[in-house]
């Protein structure tokens, strides 16, 4: 990972600031997805290449379907697919999720996350790294939202802010952009902050035609000069 040159903290804090008064997701907060955090992990699995509707269409479907997450382990991979086919690349999702229940299940003898719950952030952070198929965005929503823990999940839209906004270059990796984040944001507006700013993406600062003129952060954002001189 190469060095990066870290935006200014209050710069980045007073246009987080901003949003929250546009979007106030700092102010309602949200409890823990669930009591395991396997729930979480493979919600957040199942979102990958498909939009939340979808996603939670398959999770619904395969919590429907198998009664426990044991169940789920003793499936195939074709019972599995075929259950969670509406998120999409479902015989991938579905070998995966099978390789995650073997890991945790080596792991902790049982078919839950729960003991996660005793362990450090770092050690939380490398075994869910270590799983086939989980990346840094999967560990990082595991930890803020299902376990309490100080992490910045970056999609699209977090990291499309981030680039526009210059708080990142435009090829800095989403692995990257977390740690700028975590390094300059205030720890107890993780939870905020991240979803004020795919908030912000999804109706404001959009892949394709941003509007730039209702965005409240308009003034300290290079992209709309950019879109002027193009």
């Amino acid at each position: 990972m190469k060095p990066q040159k870290l935006p200014n903290p209050e710069v980045v804090r007073s246009l987080l600031d901003e949003l929250e008064g546009l979007w106030h997701n700092r102010a309602s907060g949200k409890p823990p997805f669930s009591d395991d955090p396997l729930d979480g992990l493979v919600l957040t699995l199942l979102s990958q290449n498909t939009n939340d509707k979808n996603r939670d269409r398959a999770f619904g479907s395969l919590k429907a379907r198998f009664l426990s997450w044991k169940d789920v382990a003793g499936a195939t991979r074709q019972e599995i697919a075929d259950v969670i086919r509406t998120g999409g690349i479902a015989n991938i999702k579905a070998a995966r999720i099978l390789g995650i229940m073997e890991r945790v299940f080596s792991e902790f003898h049982d078919h839950t996350l729960k003991g996660l719950k005793d362990w450090d952030t770092g050690r939380i952070r490398t075994f869910l790294g270590d799983i086939p198929g989980v990346g840094p965005k999967t560990v990082a929503c595991v930890l803020l939202f299902d376990l309490g823990r100080p992490a910045f999940p970056v999609d699209t839209h977090v990291a499309r802010l981030s680039k526009r906004l210059g708080w990142a270059d435009p090829g800095t990796s989403p692995e990257e952009i977390e740690m700028i984040l975590e390094t300059v944001v205030d720890e107890d507006h993780f939870l905020g902050d991240h979803l004020n700013m795919i908030t912000h993406g999804r109706h404001i600062c959009t892949a394709r035609s941003p509007l730039c003129a209702d965005c409240p952060l308009r003034e300290a954002c290079e992209y709309p000069r950019e879109r002027k001189l193009s």
